[in-house]
């Protein structure tokens, strides 16, 4: 086929131009997808081409003068015209002591250069939509495009947030079922869809604790939190003013009843849990930990971080707690980060409805309404309907998949990081005795004696054209490394990356001086990261003039 002599022709380009050549010019006629990164070929097929992309080596391809523009004197993008309408300098406005004595140091180029020099970097992203995501607590699923067609209908995207509610009614209808959708399987009275991420809904959930406390007249200033949880919860904690306490986890790495019956006490606004928790063990003692903690007049709170583990098969409320949150952007795939953004609905048991965020979505003879007399509110939390393209999203994906759908999900999720967990099972250390729910954590203590890290585990997946892992988290494991391979990952692919993990585990016996050194074939490959660690640290202690993270022109 004549994309395959092509592809021939890049390959043979390619391996001319690593064999020294000083230049390089070739055409790769071949389709974008390349094979799929599990065989031999397909990682000789995809080196070549990130080769090609714009690693250290490629900087002699003839193209690169296309790619990477020199800033010069006098290039500029169209300018727009003088201000007609006389008014106040803008420096003016400005407090002296805040005015440049020189135009700061920006590079100049002309528009078509910044747009070719952001497009090649776009085209370096990695993104859930080409490749997997293993990443641990992350639940990097693929997002169905069907979302983003929901989300782009014009009723949606043409909506105006200061509309009267008569003429949004389409718009409260979808929240008003999402938020019965997700009051169903989490098992709480109701939802507000407020929160903007997570950590939001982490924050928004304590304070609506907090004002329960306090309409009945009790001051209590502490939150317990594992020692094994997200590191959001303390912080989302200790912006509500909070005091942090921690609680250990017995050698199973389930929470210990001990150490929490210990540290239950009149002080204690409430318990943060995550379940699974974070080593993805389920705490079958849940049921006990929640009459622990209503004995004692605190609420317990559920981290949704990882509740693609469960769903439709059993429910956070059930199990005793009082708020969920839930995160939109993982388990009802809706993009995540800058794909975003996030939203994080938190919901609530009866006890806690009365301290909602306002507005509320209410249904009144068939009508429906943005209630804002809630005079136990703990207020907005959110501007308008909070990230509504969000909303249509999930909304989308529940509807689409229907109840035994979602449970389904969940249960391949749970078989996906089984499966895997046993494939790596004898390359790393498991510290924890299985089986696992949606993801497990791993340990590259044992390559230790031959000088490797979790560290270098990830770099080398990264050589191997995979996204590396979480690392380093949960705190409680050493040289961890966190995988979450979530339901949408097929099994070709567990295998593939299973295998890269022990080819980066033979390497490390082998030759563990060149793992170091990966990856070498990316943009980007190891960074010296503790003379850049100490050079910050310099200029943050008025040790150093250079901030070093500032652009400068090229040297000469």
């Amino acid at each position: 086929m004549p994309w395959q002599s092509g592809w021939r022709r890049f390959r043979a380009g390619s391996r001319s131009s690593r064999s020294g050549s000083s230049s390089v010019s070739f055409r790769c006629e071949s389709p974008r997808r390349l094979p799929s990164i599990g065989s031999s070929r397909a990682r000789a097929s995809w080196a070549g081409w990130t080769w090609a992309a714009g690693t250290a080596s490629s900087r002699a391809c003839s193209r690169s003068h296309a790619r990477r523009s020199t800033s010069r004197p006098n290039a500029h993008a169209p300018r727009l015209p003088d201000a007609d309408v006389a008014g106040p300098e803008p420096r003016d406005a400005l407090p002296r002591g805040l005015l440049r004595s020189e135009p700061p140091t920006l590079p100049t180029l002309s528009e078509p250069e910044v747009m070719r020099h952001y497009s090649r970097l776009a085209s370096m992203n990695y993104s859930i939509s080409e490749q997997f995501y293993p990443l641990g607590s992350c639940t990097m699923k693929y997002n169905p495009v069907a979302n983003e067609a929901a989300a782009a209908l014009p009723g949606f995207t043409a909506l105006h947030p200061y509309q009267d509610e008569d003429t949004v009614q389409g718009a409260l209808e979808l929240m008003w079922r999402l938020e019965q959708a997700l009051c169903a399987v989490v098992g709480v009275d109701r939802v507000t869809l407020q929160p903007a991420a997570g950590a939001h809904g982490e924050w928004t959930a304590l304070r609506m604790i907090q004002a329960y406390h306090r309409s009945r007249g009790e001051a209590r200033t502490e939150v317990l939190v594992p020692d094994s949880a997200h590191g959001t919860n303390p912080a989302s904690a200790a912006l509500s003013g909070f005091q942090v306490v921690e609680v250990a986890s017995a050698p199973d790495g389930r929470i210990s009843l001990p150490d929490l019956e210990a540290k239950l006490s009149g002080r204690v606004a409430a318990l943060m849990l995550t379940n699974p928790n974070t080593l993805g063990l389920f705490e079958r003692d849940i049921l006990d930990i929640a009459e622990l903690v209503h004995n004692t007049g605190a609420k317990l709170y559920y981290d949704g971080a990882n509740l693609n583990a469960f769903m439709g098969v059993c429910r956070p409320g059930d199990m005793g707690f009082d708020a969920v949150h839930m995160n939109l952007h993982k388990t009802f795939t809706t993009p995540h980060g800058g794909g975003g953004p996030g939203a994080g609905p938190v919901g609530v048991k009866a006890e806690l409805v009365p301290f909602l965020p306002t507005p509320t979505v209410e249904r009144l003879n068939g009508h429906l309404k943005l209630d804002f007399k809630r005079p136990q509110s703990i207020g907005r939390v959110r501007s308008f309907y909070g990230n509504f393209g969000m909303l249509v999203r999930a909304y989308t994906y529940i509807v689409a998949m229907g109840g035994d759908g979602l449970t389904q999900a969940s249960l391949d999720a749970v078989l996906s990081a089984n499966y895997l967990r046993m494939r790596v099972a004898g390359l790393l250390d498991l510290p924890h005795e299985g089986p696992c729910m949606h993801e497990f954590v791993a340990s590259a203590h044992n390559l230790a004696p031959n000088g490797i890290k979790a560290l270098d585990v990830a770099k080398g997946l990264l050589e191997r054209d995979f996204y590396a892992p979480t690392i380093y988290f949960p705190l409680v494991v050493p040289e961890a490394i966190m995988v979450e391979p979530t339901e949408t990952e097929s099994k070709p692919t567990l295998d593939a990356f299973a295998a890269a993990i022990a080819e980066i585990v033979q390497e490390a016996k082998e030759d563990p001086e060149k793992l170091h050194h990966e990856p070498t074939r990316l943009p980007v490959g190891r960074l010296d990261e503790v003379a850049t660690a100490r050079k910050i640290n310099a200029y943050l202690l008025g040790q150093s003039e250079d901030p070093i993270l500032r652009w400068k022109p090229p040297s000469k």
